[in-house]
């Protein structure tokens, strides 16, 4: 960076201690006529270092330099005082105008766009004669007031409006949900993801003090594994079962377990379950002889979430942990997946974590209402 040199005569030393003893200025003002003095390196100056002026009126170094450099570039004056912006100020939008922008950002893209972006609005704004001119600024600080970010899109599950089957389902989940808790009769919550198998080509650089933990991009793909969650939120407790596939088969396996191996002793297992199409009781007669299959569903109490609304399962949310606390990686094979699976189920049933489910029936004929159809009487 350049040092510029100060060097006051003895009128512009005259002018400044006049600015410090008399009138009201501007506290910047005051700081950059301090600063001059301080710097002055003319016989009747003191040449304070940077440093020390800094220090002396707690200042900053790019106040220094941009103070020395105003006043060798442009004179006193303009050391002294800030310059105005200059230039066309950036336009602002009325109140229909800025409606018609909002209504055009929340619109479907141009053709051959996935997207709309700031530039595209603002053409599209100009186009159709709404203003003369407009800048991509003008229209990015216009959707940051009304919070609104069209260059963004969200997966989401949307459910049907007014649709008596999805709120029957519904709310049957949530009357499961209220049930207290009974050691008899656990509430059981299933589902299951898949998790693609990847093997590292080249071996990854540790991380040490100062760099992060370096991967290649390269990698070979191993197939693919499908994780079972066994989740029964009010005791706190999951079992996760690993396998190569996800057919009706495995789904009755992992039914089996349940029953046999896991809750034994209970009187009757309520099973909250989505609509996948091998989540079904028929997948345990593809699996096992009838009176086996009788003798599994006899101790079942089955409730599935409504179409479109498989956020009711809590085993969802259980399954999002499972996938940011563990599966966040690369794993090749089978047995160190369920390995580390394993720890992990292990890890959270020791500690009891569970699911603080708060939403009821009553907040769902609030919040959901349009979810209801209208019933119009005679």
């Amino acid at each position: 960076m350049p040092r510029y040199v100060v060097r006051l005569t003895e009128a512009e030393r005259q002018r400044l201690e006049e600015l410090l003893s008399k009138g009201r200025h501007a506290a910047t003002t005051v700081t950059r006529a301090r600063i001059l003095l301080k710097a002055d390196e003319s016989e009747a100056g003191p040449g304070w270092k940077d440093g020390a002026i800094v220090q002396a009126l707690d200042t900053s170094l790019s106040t220094m330099h941009r103070v020395r450099q105003e006043f060798v570039d442009s004179g006193l004056e303009a050391a002294l005082y800030r310059r105005k912006a200059t230039g066309p100020r950036p336009r602002k939008l009325d109140g229909s105008q800025e409606a018609r922008l909002i209504a055009l950002a929340c619109g479907p893209a141009p053709e051959g766009r996935a997207r709309w972006t700031l530039k595209l609005l603002a053409q599209r704004m100009v186009e159709l004669e709404v203003v003369p001119s407009l800048s991509a600024e003008c229209v990015r600080t216009t959707l940051k007031k009304n919070e609104l970010k069209p260059w963004l899109r969200k997966q989401w599950v949307i459910p049907p409006e007014a649709n008596a089957e999805f709120v029957c389902a519904m709310e049957d989940t949530l009357e499961v949900y209220a049930r207290p808790y009974d050691p008899l009769r656990p509430q059981v919550c299933l589902d299951e993801c898949s998790k693609q198998r990847v093997a590292e080509t080249r071996c990854p650089l540790r991380a040490e003090p100062g760099q992060v933990e370096r991967y290649d991009y390269e990698y070979e793909r191993c197939g693919t594994a499908n994780l079972f969650m066994l989740f029964e939120p009010w005791a706190g407790t999951r079992h996760v079962k690993v396998t190569d596939r996800r057919t009706a088969v495995d789904f009755a396996e992992v039914i089996r377990d349940l029953v046999d191996v896991h809750y034994p002793r209970a009187e009757k297992i309520v099973l909250v379950m989505d609509n996948l199409n091998t989540h079904k009781l028929a997948s345990l007669y593809q699996a096992f002889p009838p009176d086996e299959a009788r003798r599994l569903i006899e101790r079942l109490e089955i409730h599935h979430t409504p179409k479109h609304g498989s956020w009711l399962n809590m085993a969802e949310i259980e399954l999002s942990a499972l996938a940011t606390q563990c599966l966040d990686r690369r794993i090749a094979d089978l047995d160190t997946l369920t390995r580390e699976v394993a720890a992990w189920q292990n890890s959270r049933n020791a500690a009891s974590d569970t699911v603080n489910w708060r939403f009821t029936t009553d907040d769902a004929r609030i919040k959901l209402q349009r979810l209801y159809p209208s019933i119009q009487r005679g």
